[in-house]
């Protein structure tokens, strides 16, 4: 049994479905929010299920992990920071992390796999980003600065007590269930499905350029990925960076688009932005040498997936 802490975020669901389709049950923790999308239709309760858990409580994290005898973590639990005040984000990451491998700990967990970010990275000049890389000691953002804790403390912590943990530095993910405006095909897609022109205003990230370099990484590849770390029989590092680890610019998610809906409006500025690199990509070859990851969405397959879904009635 797998325990998806964050398991009702974006990324937790869809990680749910890729360990359902390897032949795993699994538990998703919830906190406040319940979702039950289409893809897990006549799975909960079978060999899907939703518990409440406040990461803040140790015993509830023991608890649970007792009551389903899981063997295996992934820690995806991601505080809305915005509105929290400074220590109770601090409780609420750091706290979370201490009781969940304390959990993993106490009942046996045999892998404890901990989300990191393609944030760590922030600082460096130029791409692609290697997971042995040293990485800026100043964090810009509390993502930045939490990510790079929870790397070296989860590792101080499990060299401890001898367990085994890795970390994935996930990178720019889209897809279905996605509510930011953080990358460019989540305020593409939405905008066209609605009749507006795209992208949507995103107070977090600067207008896109045509040629600026990009990550993206379609969510079904992201929890693919993910799953084949956890899953793997043995591991020779502790980091991977999860992506695609497709070579892109902003503008072939523009063409991706109206490639699916041609009557779509959407435009980009022409040339590179001021902050764009060079290269921004993760290099995945770590995570393809280990596992045999291959991305099976690029830009366009990705994109008409995502349009799909949403034709379909889902939510965004």
């Amino acid at each position: 049994m797998q325990l998806i802490t964050g398991g009702m975020g974006f990324i937790g669901l869809h990680t749910a479905r890729a360990f359902l389709d390897a032949g795993e049950s699994v538990v998703v923790s919830r906190y406040r929010t319940t979702r039950q999308p289409s893809f897990l239709e006549g799975e909960w309760d079978q060999r899907l299920f939703a518990e409440p858990l406040d990461l803040g409580d140790e015993r509830a994290a023991i608890g649970l992990v007792e009551k389903h005898e899981v063997t295996g973590i992934i820690h995806l639990v991601v505080p809305a920071l915005a509105t929290l005040t400074a220590a109770e984000e601090f409780d609420v990451n750091m706290m979370g992390l201490r009781n969940i491998l304390e959990a993993a700990r106490i009942g046996g967990v045999k892998r404890v796999a901990i989300a990191s970010s393609v944030a760590v990275y922030a600082g460096l000049a130029e791409g692609p980003f290697t997971e042995d890389m040293n990485l800026p000691t100043a964090s810009g953002n509390p993502t930045e600065a939490y990510k790079k804790s929870f790397e070296i403390l989860a590792s101080h912590y499990a060299d401890r007590v001898g367990m085994e943990i890795i970390f994935l530095r996930i990178g720019g993910i889209y897809g279905p269930l996605y509510h930011s405006l953080s990358n460019l095909p989540s305020r593409l897609v939405p905008a066209a499905m609605n009749g507006v022109p795209g992208p949507l205003p995103s107070k977090r990230r600067p207008d896109p350029h045509e040629d600026d370099p990009t990550d993206a990484c379609y969510v079904k590849d992201c929890a693919a990925a993910i799953q084949l770390l956890q899953s793997a029989p043995s591991l020779n590092h502790r980091i991977y960076n999860v992506s695609a680890g497709l070579a892109a610019v902003s503008g072939d998610f523009v063409g991706a688009l109206k490639a699916r809906l041609p009557d779509a409006e959407a435009a980009l500025k022409p040339g590179r932005g001021p902050r764009g690199r060079e290269r921004a990509a993760m290099d995945i070859t770590r995570l393809v040498a280990e596992t045999g990851f291959k991305a099976a969405y690029d830009a366009e397959a990705g994109v008409a997936d995502y349009v799909d879904w949403l034709e379909a009635g889902n939510e965004f």
